[in-house]
């Protein structure tokens, strides 16, 4: 068993907001990646689409949540389905900060995930 800690210190710039990359995990075959995201005060991610189906995981404060130009709120302890091809962004319009962990996978991770679980049985 292994536990990795989130550390502010490694948060980088990302899509218009602070994120740590959290997978891949050399010690972890998963068949998907993730990142801890950090919408600071007044902040907002770049929109954006992709061919990855997404989850995002809200851990922290409340946000918006624009998807194909309609707002949803999200706040801690929810958790949204981003399709793939979905136009998306996150608002922090909030006084404190906003954290998610998102979550995303394509055909050719789980191919990758099922390929490497083979080789070693």
């Amino acid at each position: 068993m292994r536990v990795r800690k989130r550390d502010r210190a490694n948060l980088s710039p990302a899509y218009g907001i602070e994120g740590e990359r959290l997978l891949p995990w050399d010690a972890l075959a998963a068949p998907f990646e993730g990142a801890w995201c950090v919408v600071r005060p007044g902040g907002e991610s770049v929109a954006h689409e992709h061919h990855e189906h997404e989850i995002f995981i809200a851990l922290a404060g409340r946000a918006t949540l624009v998807v194909d130009g309609d707002a949803h709120e999200f706040a801690a302890g929810d958790i949204a389905h981003l399709p793939p091809g979905c136009t998306h962004r996150v608002v922090n319009d909030s006084a404190a900060e906003f954290e998610y962990y998102g979550i995303w996978w394509d055909t050719a991770m789980s191919e990758r995930f099922i390929t490497s679980q083979e080789a070693v049985r």
